[in-house]
């Protein structure tokens, strides 16, 4: 990266080096939001309770927007990934008490399997207000 580079990159939790990407980059007032899991990056696994691994996966991806100096309701765009749609209303049950209104646009799409055997994966992209 070059010194005169105006991005800012945000490494995501655990061990520097561990994984080799972004948790987040901003760039200009635009902050995208890389693949968030709800794994215990301890243990490698996700939780048994199905609700338990989206609150973990959340309150990862939160926390990585609060890193940046953003807020939640910044979000402009976000996408999951999940490898059982028959968990949609599971889904979003919990995915709901993390916003208030008006809720970013978003995409639910299923996939195969994801990483760790996760049920789903959440990416996103923020607007500084």
């Amino acid at each position: 990266m070059p010194p005169s580079d105006p991005r800012q990159y945000f490494p995501p939790p655990g061990e520097p080096g561990r994984f080799p990407f972004s948790s987040a980059v901003l760039a200009g007032n635009t902050l995208y939001l890389s693949g968030h899991i709800g794994v215990d990056l301890a243990a490698n696994k996700v939780p048994e309770d199905v609700k338990d691994e989206i609150r973990l996966m959340m309150d990862g991806f939160q926390q990585t927007i609060l890193n940046s100096g953003f807020s939640m309701n910044e979000l402009v765009y976000v996408q999951i990934f999940c490898s059982d749609v028959a968990l949609f209303s599971t889904f979003n049950g919990v995915y709901r008490t993390y916003f208030s209104e008006p809720f970013p646009a978003r995409a639910f799409l299923g996939s195969g399997p994801l990483l760790f055997g996760a049920h789903f994966e959440i990416q996103g992209i923020a607007v500084h207000k």
